[in-house]
């Protein structure tokens, strides 16, 4: 079982964030994070990068190793913070097997969401 926040904007669709390790935010750090559109916590991933720039080889490597881990442990915790500072609320969360389980499962607990998400499809 995997779990999921629900977001949710006056108006809007219904957003899904899992929550677990991503390795897509380890990886590409803040390409991840502003894809996603959370451009303060992207600008704030920069630094190690430039810092490997600016330091050299070995300090700067392990910094960035360091600062791929974070992201990878709370690159969606700071995907749902900028949520949040969009405006949408946490309105569930919901434990499913995969994303269309649980996009299913939150459709059947609240049909008035029904109509926002044919409007967003």
């Amino acid at each position: 079982m995997k779990f999921y926040t629900v977001h949710l904007r006056p108006g809007g669709a219904p957003v899904l964030v899992e929550d677990r390790f991503s390795c897509a935010a380890a990886l590409f750090g803040p390409l991840w994070l502003a894809a996603h559109g959370a451009w303060v916590p992207a600008g704030i991933a920069l630094l190690p990068y430039v810092a490997v720039a600016a330091l050299g080889p070995g300090i700067g490597c392990l910094l960035w190793l360091a600062a791929a881990w974070l992201l990878g442990l709370f690159g969606q915790d700071l995907r749902r913070w900028s949520l949040e500072t969009r405006g949408h609320t946490l309105v569930h969360v919901l434990a499913a097997r995969d994303a269309e389980a649980a996009y299913a499962r939150l459709l059947a607990a609240r049909p008035d969401l029904v109509a926002a998400a044919a409007s967003a499809a």
